[in-house]
């Protein structure tokens, strides 16, 4: 299977560091607030990812973080009066809870800064043993960006380029103005930690290297987050674990997309944070799942307003397939081609977009088979509930999924079965050539307040 490499930035041969085994860290959560599109997005993708690769026979480790200390969280507590301890545990629960709605696994190991406090330390202990950070009069201890000579080479940016981006903090303290800080002293009332330099807390970059060693050693195969972590995160996590280790930190480095709403990037200043827990409220865990997977993972997600309602009604009409099939054959059955083209897909850097595209002509193929008697259709259903539960989907009953879509918006989304039929029906004329046929088709569809969309793969019904 191949993998696109940030680092090298093309696809690449999957070659494990250790035959048969996989070591995957992905970046999670600054618990400052609620969980919106984005986490559940890179939650998801990484699930799917660790999931794959163990179809592919992999003994998986896939460890994920929650930064659990940063300024952000400390500015909370003082807006809410609640130490930031207790502030972040609450929203860590309360995120766990909504991953959970969203049926997206947990790890194999959680990680937490505040729980590697110990090995933080230690980490920027030897990092200035060896000349690669200093600690400041001030208590602060930075990163001397100067004595990594690949710094910038996931971002390919030169160190000028890159002090646009950079916020200067301290600039006072620094020996020059693009070094990080690893460690930031305390200020008044600030929860802290005891130190070599004094009380204070991780800077945030060195909480996923430090994490990153304790919990895999000096070298992982794969790394990831959102694309906005390249820089600085990333460029800084290469830049201390290799200083510390003078070994390539990770193979390969995999970052997915962004979110956007009506073309716009998704954030609180803009006011258009899709929060999980309301997404939740109005649409299934698989539409939700459905709609985010039919887009490459390296991709930029457009959330427009028919996105998610769209995704729930291929999904109603496709588990209505699902019911009929499995009340008159059962769901016994298996059809190794659909697997196969799944995993085809899936190799080709996880493109979960081309193995979803599959779904609409099997389901056309389905109904055809279910409308001319051809039992063979309750093995494709089989194979198809088994090959996509990898992605989330098709897990529950059929009744049980259209219960709980009527339940979340009885007012609009079921189309009517009657409507379905005509469509169905509408479609097979015009595979056959019955233009007339078709048109009286359509004509009635659209007397029941819908119309029918035509595409290269199938039809979409909606309301006029």
């Amino acid at each position: 299977m191949r993998i696109y490499n940030s680092l090298t930035r093309r696809k690449e041969q999957f070659v494990p560091l250790e035959e048969g085994k996989v070591k995957m860290y992905a970046c999670g959560i600054t618990v400052s607030g609620d969980a919106h599109v984005g986490h559940g997005y890179q939650a998801l993708i990484y699930d799917v990812m660790r999931k794959f690769l163990q179809k592919k026979g992999y003994e998986v480790t896939y460890a994920r973080n929650y930064t659990d200390v940063d300024d952000k969280i400390i500015a909370k507590s003082r807006e809410t009066g609640i130490p930031a301890d207790k502030y972040a545990a609450m929203m860590i629960e309360k995120i766990n809870g909504i991953m959970s709605e969203m049926e997206i696994d947990d790890p194999t190991v959680w990680l937490k800064a505040t729980e590697n406090i110990g090995n933080i330390i230690t980490f920027i202990e030897k990092l200035i043993q060896k000349g690669h950070a200093y600690a400041a009069d001030n208590g602060d201890v930075y990163f001397s960006v100067s004595s990594f000579k690949r710094y910038g080479c996931l971002s390919n940016r030169t160190v000028e380029d890159m002090l646009d981006g950079v916020r200067v903090e301290n600039d006072e303290c620094k020996r020059s103005p693009a070094d990080f800080a690893l460690w930031k002293a305390a200020k008044e009332g600030e929860i802290s930690w005891d130190s070599p330099w004094g009380k204070g807390r991780p800077g945030w970059h060195i909480e996923c290297s430090a994490m990153n060693m304790a919990a895999f050693g000096e070298q992982i195969d794969i790394h990831g987050g959102g694309r906005d972590l390249i820089f600085p995160h990333h460029e800084n996590e290469i830049a201390q674990t290799e200083s510390l280790t003078g070994k390539q930190f990770a193979k390969y480095w995999t970052h997915n997309g962004l979110i956007k709403v009506n073309g716009q990037k998704m954030s609180k200043s803009l006011g258009n944070s899709l929060l999980l827990e309301d997404l939740l409220k109005k649409y299934t865990n698989e539409a939700i799942k459905f709609a985010l997977l039919q887009n490459n993972y390296r991709n930029d997600i457009n959330i427009t307003d028919e996105l998610f309602p769209e995704a729930e009604r291929h999904l109603t009409e496709f588990y209505k397939i699902i019911g009929k099939v499995e009340d008159k054959y059962g769901k016994e059955g298996s059809n190794s081609a659909i697997d196969e083209k799944f995993d085809a897909d899936m190799e080709e850097d996880f493109n979960t977009a081309l193995a979803l595209s599959e779904l609409f002509a099997l389901f056309r193929t389905v109904a055809q088979k279910f409308a001319s008697g051809d039992a063979s259709c309750a093995a494709d259903v089989s194979q198809i509930r088994k090959t996509y539960s990898l992605l989330g989907l098709f897990k529950k009953s059929a009744r049980a999924y259209l219960d709980e879509v009527a339940a979340k918006n009885p007012e609009n989304n079921l189309i009517p079965e009657d409507v379905s039929k005509l469509a169905e029906e509408r479609w097979l004329a015009k595979k056959s050539r019955n233009w007339e046929a078709a048109d009286s088709l359509r004509a009635k569809i659209e007397s029941l307040g819908y119309f029918v969309k035509d595409g290269k793969d199938g039809y979409e019904i909606l309301k006029k």
